[in-house]
């Protein structure tokens, strides 16, 4: 901490972020950090079902979340809230209450981790033994974008979604839904979702977005023009750089 408060002071970042569990947040350990130019603390929460966290042996409580949380904000810093999705006796809707639950202590971000089985670890027992069965690629992306719609409609920034992408994980991987580009699929997933709900009925449309979305809106091997054609629709997206990112305007075509 002293070796980053100097580069903070010495070349004018904003500050520092770091990460902990729920149940290492005190007062003493605010004012250290407060002390050393932390400005924002991320909390491995996880989950918030107590059922979930005890069965993957996590340690704290969703209570411990909780409390933790309002001790960061009260101390003024940033709070940011970590979750998986996938875990150990978990299920979606538990995921999703999870969601709604950060929703709850506004938090300023939020990172989403499907859950992969990694060699050497005691979930991997439980996935060799059939006891446990990870998510596929397909159920966390439409999980993920549900999540994305409840998290970011609350204000709370996604800063990210999915693991980095490491050859470390791709190679040692057992099971698991891990894609390089995960979150660009969840995106992709998303806009679907939306343009199913939003368009009108069978039929030729066209759709204008913001230039950066186009490829996540045509989907991984255009996935999302054929599957919106298998449903009688026919779209056309076009750029709109006077658009946000993330908006669309539909029109007949």
């Amino acid at each position: 901490l002293a070796a980053a408060r100097e580069a903070v002071e010495r070349y004018g970042y904003r500050g520092i972020r770091c990460s902990t569990r729920p149940d290492a947040v005190d007062g003493e350990v605010l004012d250290i950090l407060l002390a050393h130019r932390v400005t924002a603390v991320e909390l491995g929460a996880q989950s918030m079902d107590n059922g979930v966290l005890a069965a993957n042996r996590r340690g704290h409580t969703a209570e411990d979340t909780r409390r933790a949380a309002g001790l960061i904000q009260s101390a003024g810093l940033e709070l940011g809230l970590q979750m998986m999705t996938g875990l150990y006796q978990s299920t979606p809707e538990k995921d999703l209450a999870t969601a709604r639950a950060f929703v709850e202590l506004h938090p300023a971000t939020a990172r989403i981790y499907p859950t992969i089985v990694l060699p050497g670890t005691e979930l991997a027992e439980l996935w060799r033994a059939g006891v446990y069965q990870p998510q596929t690629l397909e159920e966390a992306i439409l999980l993920c974008a549900r999540l994305l719609d409840i998290l970011e409609g609350a204000g709370i920034r996604i800063i990210r979604v999915g693991l980095h992408a490491s050859q470390e994980v791709e190679e040692k991987r057992l099971a698991g839904p891990y894609h390089p580009a995960f979150r660009q699929l969840a995106e992709s997933e998303r806009i679907l979702q939306r343009l199913q709900r939003e368009l009108s009925g069978p039929g030729a449309y066209q759709v204008e977005i913001h230039p950066k979305d186009i490829s996540t809106a045509l989907g991984q091997g255009r996935r999302n023009l054929a599957r919106l054609e298998e449903l009688g629709f026919w779209v056309r997206f076009v750029q709109a750089p006077g658009l946000r990112r993330g908006e669309f305007r539909i029109h007949r075509a």
